[in-house]
């Protein structure tokens, strides 16, 4: 058995050095801009801003200067103070180009080619993945004009996000409203990202399961639903069609993924082993109920004695079940919490089940149990490697999960 350790090299910030031009445009959803692009540089990324002289009137350039470090350019003019060409230098920096607000004036310019500032002149010479956020009054989103001219864009492969639904700030309420922050930063990510699991189709369970002892209890375990959670927006974010089946959690659902949520363990094996033959890859990351009580009260069951003895029966073990239908060149992924023996437990876990990788973590050490941001796992492959990962976000780990799953559909193929 071969161990390998790696250790981390700087705190998880999931866009590192990325490069992102950060157009803003003359709309009033252009004050929630300032706040994206400060987060965006928190989150690592550098940050250029270029401002429409409109855009410049509802919120200062100054303040996109402080808040990502670096001179917002408004002017094609401001050029002449630095000697060089703004838009080619800026556009040969990009990796990637979002608009933030992007109002129907600068929707009609881009799809029709019009340069006639700096941010319209610098669309026209960035080459790379251009995304556009459309905010503005709901009557003039649906306007049959605006509608053409993001079909348009969209024809020349630019992304263009739908806006949100709500009351916008003239009172009108409908589709119409800025994307929140989530979606900016998913659809920047995967523009960024490598898609290696492009074309594939994930099936992620999340969360744990609830099994209903009477009307008002139930058993259940301390999993959050994070972890799966992280692992979908990575898979996801790289390039996959992905499917979650989440059992009950109080964090937010992932907007930008399907997800099928149940209760039971029983209807978790349901969903899954509906969903599954159609999969490429099954990543269990559930915490399913191992027991559930045989019988169910109706009623309140009253205290009403000093001791109450509940009867249990086994849940189906959905992850056997998957190992015994897997399909051809299906990939499935287990998870096991344990408090002793984690590598061994999870290789006899991986055999008998016959998986393609074992996640196994010690939920006894701090930091990499339940219902927190972070998680310190084994991966175990059917090979007998062994790798160790420190003590991580949980994005990041998703990400290592995927970059060992990309490994062994290397090998199968």
């Amino acid at each position: 058995m071969r161990v390998k350790s790696s250790t981390p090299d700087h705190v998880y910030k999931p866009l590192e050095g990325r490069r992102i031009i950060f157009g803003v445009s003359g709309g009033i959803a252009a004050y929630k801009a300032a706040d994206y692009a400060r987060n965006l540089t928190r989150l690592g990324a550098k940050v250029k801003v270029v401002m429409t002289e409109n855009g410049a009137r509802f919120v200062c350039p100054l303040t996109f200067s402080a808040l990502t470090g670096n001179r917002c350019l408004v002017s094609m003019f401001q050029e002449e103070e630095t000697g060089s060409i703004s838009h080619i230098d800026l556009a040969r920096w990009g990796e990637v180009f979002v608009i933030v607000p992007a109002t129907a004036n600068v929707i009609a310019k881009t799809a029709s080619g019009i340069a006639d500032d700096l941010l319209t002149t610098l669309f026209l010479a960035f080459k790379g993945r251009k995304i556009l956020f459309p905010a503005m009054n709901p009557v003039m989103f649906e306007n049959p004009m605006v509608q053409e001219n993001i079909s348009r864009l969209k024809a020349h492969g630019v992304w263009v996000a739908e806006p949100d639904e709500g009351t916008v700030a003239c009172g009108d309420r409908g589709k119409g409203r800025l994307p929140g922050f989530e979606r900016v930063l998913f659809l920047t990510r995967r523009a960024l990202a490598r898609h290696d699991l492009k074309g594939l189709n994930i099936l992620v369970t999340s969360g744990p399961t609830r099994e209903p002892i009477d009307p008002v209890r139930f058993i259940s375990n301390r999993s959050s639903g994070r972890m799966g959670f992280a692992l979908a927006n990575i898979a996801s974010i790289r390039g996959a069609r992905v499917q979650v089946v989440s059992g009950p959690t109080c964090i937010g659902l992932p907007a930008h993924v399907p997800t099928i949520q149940v209760e039971t363990a029983e209807e978790m094996a349901d969903q899954v082993l509906s969903e599954a033959p159609g999969m490429d890859m099954v990543v269990m990351a559930a915490a399913v109920s191992d027991y559930r009580p045989a019988s169910f009260s109706d009623s309140k069951i009253k205290k009403s004695q000093d001791k109450m003895i509940l009867e249990l029966e086994k849940t189906t073990d959905i992850l056997s079940e998957l190992g015994k239908r897997k399909g051809p060149n299906q990939i499935l992924v287990g998870f096991c919490a344990e408090t002793e023996n984690v590598i061994e437990n999870g290789f006899k876990k991986l055999e008998r089940k016959n998986l393609d990788l074992m996640v196994a973590n010690d939920v006894t050490e701090p930091g990499a149990g339940f219902d927190c941001e972070t998680n310190k796992v084994y991966l175990i492959d059917s090979e007998e490697n062994v790798e160790e990962l420190p003590l991580l976000h949980k994005e990041e780990v998703a990400e290592r999960i995927f970059d060992k799953v990309v490994e062994i559909r290397a090998r199968m193929f």
